[in-house]
């Protein structure tokens, strides 16, 4: 079905990348009217509007690959001209034998590929919703960062000299790192034993540097999810990191024709996996999967500290449910909750755990 036949009398599509973009008029039935290229900055974005202008004076739709990453700007700069966007995914290419490949070829492809779809994508959002997403990204890089330390510590820590294991042998994990940055060596100790105080004591300062980091990054990804959206943290087993999450995904009311849709998206719907006479549906591997992460955290401290979902969990168990379908279940409604709570539907009950 051809959901652009009706709206727009010619579709751009626009393969994107660091320093150039490729940009193709095509019609509702696939014609390609004409085709250019323009550099990725400020002077490409309007060369590609007067282009368009031109080309395509009546209703237009542009279809842009990498709207998030590298077309992230032009979808900026058109949105602020009133333009109609729509995000394609990589277009998908013939096998390599014989093959055609180019910028211009790509960009018919991502025009086609909109024409073609049967639900278009509307593009994130910036504002509020990007400076989560940078938080949110950086946050996660120190929080790595830090793992990666700790267990670089702990190797340390195995094959330091016995002195030393002995001092922080029967110690919390904490209290060894706050040992190791206090630290220090004397002349009279071995060359060995010097430098592992001395990388002990980089390692731990470096652990205390990016937790005091992704502490900071929590307090104000916290008060950004606090100002937009304070009613998701009033959701059970919504804490801040969870609700940026979602809000970075949601990025904007009306994006997601349904809760259904949202659902899809967030890798919670079920999909059917029956055969002969057994009827079951199976967990979602697809979708976003860092939103899928954020709804199985939701799930999970859910199911550890609110007694109404805890005897939901029974009750879809006693009806011959695994543990994981009957989890995937109240993912299932975690989801909608929040796409209600997101989308402001009036009449809608969060608080309820309906049956799915």
């Amino acid at each position: 079905m051809n959901i652009l036949a009706g709206s727009a009398d010619a579709v751009i599509g626009v393969d994107t990348h660091r320093d150039t973009l490729a940009a193709a008029v095509v019609t509702p039935i696939g014609a390609v009217l004409a085709s250019t290229q323009a550099g990725a900055d400020a002077h490409g974005y309007r060369a590609l509007l007067d282009f368009a202008q031109a080309r395509a004076p009546g209703r237009r739709c542009w279809a842009l690959e990498g709207a998030g990453s590298y077309g992230a700007g032009l979808a900026a700069f058109l949105a602020t001209h009133g333009e109609h966007i729509v995000e394609v995914c990589r277009p998908k290419r013939p096998p390599r034998a014989g093959a055609r490949k180019s910028d211009a070829i790509d960009a018919i492809r991502a025009a086609r590929e909109a024409l073609s779809a049967e639900h278009l994508i509307s593009p994130r959002r910036r504002g509020e919703r990007e400076a989560l997403r940078v938080l949110m990204s950086t946050r996660s890089s120190a929080v790595t960062a830090r793992t990666r330390a700790a267990n670089h510590l702990k190797a340390l820590i195995v094959s330091a000299p016995e002195t030393l294991r002995a001092e922080l042998r029967g110690k919390t994990s904490d209290a060894q790192i706050s040992y190791c940055a206090n630290l220090r060596s004397r002349p009279s100790q071995s060359i060995e034993h010097r430098m592992t105080v001395t990388a002990l004591r980089s390692t731990a300062s470096r652990i205390l540097a990016l937790r005091a980091e992704a502490d900071d990054l929590e307090r104000e990804i916290t008060q950004l999810v606090t100002t937009a959206q304070p009613q998701l943290l009033a959701l059970p087993g919504v804490g801040a990191i969870s609700a940026a999450q979602v809000l970075i995904s949601w990025s904007h009311t009306g994006r997601f024709r349904s809760e259904a849709a949202f659902a899809a998206f967030s890798g919670a719907a079920p999909i059917p996996a029956s055969s002969g006479l057994t009827t079951r549906h199976r967990l979602s591997r697809s979708g976003d999967r860092q939103l899928n992460r954020a709804l199985h955290t939701i799930a999970l401290t859910r199911a550890r500290t609110d007694p109404d979902t805890r005897a939901y969990l029974a009750r879809r168990t006693a009806d011959g449910k695994t543990t994981r379908e009957a989890r995937r279940c109240l993912k299932r409604i975690i989801a909608r909750q929040i796409f209600r709570h997101l989308e402001h539907q009036p009449g809608a009950d969060p608080a309820s755990l309906d049956r799915t």
